[in-house]
């Protein structure tokens, strides 16, 4: 594994007292819509801090991203985490049957708040957790789905990579069996799909072949990991920067690891919130980092050293 380099930015706090945040997205008006995943709800926040309500989402928000429509596209993992709160912060607790509404990929109208479900089921299998999803700017998206860990049961998901079309025509399972993949990205030329699982700690890639196809692999093929991470690190959402490193927001050392395209290059910009859990770049020159600090409630910024990337329908 590559050497880390180790960095301390300087946070600027932009507002607090959300409920585990997550799925930021960098809006035009400098604005930052971010879902918080036990309000739940889908949050707007200005510039100077002022948080308002887009929507109120039944379940678990996570993943969040601005379709072609310009409406907010959400994957929703059903409310499958009982809220846990120790020492002043808030963590995802154990399973929680009593919550669950089942997994489900959503579609949020921004003006009117307007809610609906977009897909429950893939091939007739129910959606589990849906965590995380990027668009691809053709009409289509790709997403993660986390599963469901059950300690009680003692079971855990085996679950995918799945593509999907905005408009509900479509839905595909791409690639199975996967072990709790969480964030997911696509590199600045689209030819290159990333997604972290989280606790294996490692960012897989793929290449992109076509409209959701991506090349065929084999179990032996050491090209499809970019990168594993030691000891205790666990992977959430990502994004991937202009420069194409993939930035994945990594838990327990309280921070966002980034991975060059080539995986021989680490940074390590340290946030001191044991649950960073996603980012997003915006700003004029997109040299903004936006983090959610899900432990401690808070949405924060810092610089980036690279240009960020500018997401289809940003």
């Amino acid at each position: 594994m590559a050497d880390v380099v180790e960095l301390t930015p300087e946070l600027t706090e932009i507002t607090d007292g959300l409920r585990f945040p997550e799925g930021p997205i960098a809006m035009p008006d400098g604005s930052i819509v971010l879902v918080e995943m036990f309000g739940p709800r889908l949050t707007r926040v200005a510039p100077d801090g002022t948080k308002t309500t887009v929507a109120e989402i039944e379940g678990g928000p996570n993943g969040a991203a601005v379709g072609p429509d310009g409406a907010i596209y959400l994957c929703n993992n059903g409310g499958c985490f009982e809220p846990v709160e120790f020492g002043g912060m808030m963590f995802p607790g154990p399973f929680a049957p009593e919550r669950y509404i089942g997994g489900r990929i959503q579609r949020v109208d921004v003006h009117t708040g307007a809610v609906s479900d977009l897909y429950t089921e893939c091939d007739g299998r129910p959606l589990r957790a849906p965590n995380d999803l990027v668009m691809d700017g053709h009409g289509g998206f790709w997403f993660t789905d986390h599963g469901i860990r059950n300690d009680a049961a003692r079971t855990s998901d085996l679950t995918g990579i799945y593509y999907a079309k905005v408009d509900g025509s479509e839905i595909r399972e791409v690639v199975f069996p996967v072990e709790g993949p969480n964030g997911i990205g696509l590199s600045p030329d689209l030819d290159t799909l990333y997604w972290a699982e989280t606790q294996n700690g490692r960012v897989h890639r793929r290449t992109v072949v076509g409209l959701g196809e991506l090349a065929p692999t084999t179990p032996f093929d050491l090209s499809g990991v970019l990168c594993g991470l030691p000891g205790m690190q666990y992977l959430d959402s990502l994004a991937v920067d202009g420069d194409g490193w993939v930035c994945a927001a990594t838990l327990f050392n309280g921070g966002i690891t980034a991975i060059s395209p080539d995986g021989t290059q680490i940074e390590h910009h340290a946030t001191g919130d044991l649950m960073t859990t996603n980012i997003c770049f915006g700003g004029d020159d997109l040299r903004t980092a936006y983090v959610t600090l899900s432990s401690t409630g808070r949405l924060a910024s810092f610089p980036w050293p690279r240009q960020g990337l500018r997401l289809a329908h940003q």
